[in-house]
């Protein structure tokens, strides 16, 4: 019997960023004051740095000696 596929859903900081793009392209909205009514709290921001992907560390090149 195959699994069925779960649906990945977007994380914490992926709805900030895609929020803070609407407001930037003039929808009129306004982010969320720390505290108020659905605004995300520290538990929230704590346990989504859990799983958050660490940044890919970027090799730096090696310039060849020119003659």
């Amino acid at each position: 019997m195959p699994r069925k596929k779960v649906k990945k859903r977007k994380g914490l900081y992926a709805n900030i960023h895609a929020k803070r793009k609407r407001i930037k392209a003039g929808s009129g909205e306004k982010m969320r004051k720390p505290g108020s009514k659905g605004a995300p709290t520290k538990a929230q921001f704590k346990r989504a740095s859990k799983t958050a992907r660490k940044r890919p560390v970027r090799k730096k090149k090696k310039w060849k000696k020119r003659k």
